[in-house]
């Protein structure tokens, strides 16, 4: 019985949880991103590239047989999600920022290293005379 336990609180831990969640939403992004790529980037930014190029379609474009488009689609979309990523995650490390630890004031002396300061001003008094 110890195993289905043991199972059931690793399954079920916060751990396991945030990353399927994780896995759905980034599938979900990604095709948010799929389609920001095929339907507004490519349209606005590549089309220009494409005429140029005599191709109607990202995918159709080639170079010595070797079809590189969707290659390209691909890489532009990474991009975008790394992009995103990093500036997701860079305002939530700001978020998640702590304050800085303000150092303490130093400890004023102690009861012993008062009296040694005493007994040293007075023997300084005394060579002085």
């Amino acid at each position: 019985m110890g195993f289905v336990k043991e199972f059931k609180e690793f399954a079920f831990k916060g751990n396991v949880l945030d990353l399927a969640v994780g896995v759905i939403i980034g599938a979900a992004f990604s095709a948010i991103v799929k389609s920001f790529v095929d339907d507004i980037i490519t349209p606005l930014l590549l089309n220009p590239a494409l005429e140029k190029a005599h191709v109607k379609n990202i995918a159709e474009l080639s170079w010595n047989g070797v079809k590189y488009g969707n290659f390209l689609s691909s890489v532009i979309s990474f991009l975008i999600v790394a992009i995103v990523l990093f500036l997701l995650i860079k305002g939530i490390n700001s978020l998640n920022k702590k304050p800085e630890a303000v150092p303490e004031a130093p400890a004023g002396p102690t009861e012993d290293q008062k009296l040694l300061m005493e007994i040293r001003d007075l023997l300084k008094s005394k060579n002085t005379l």
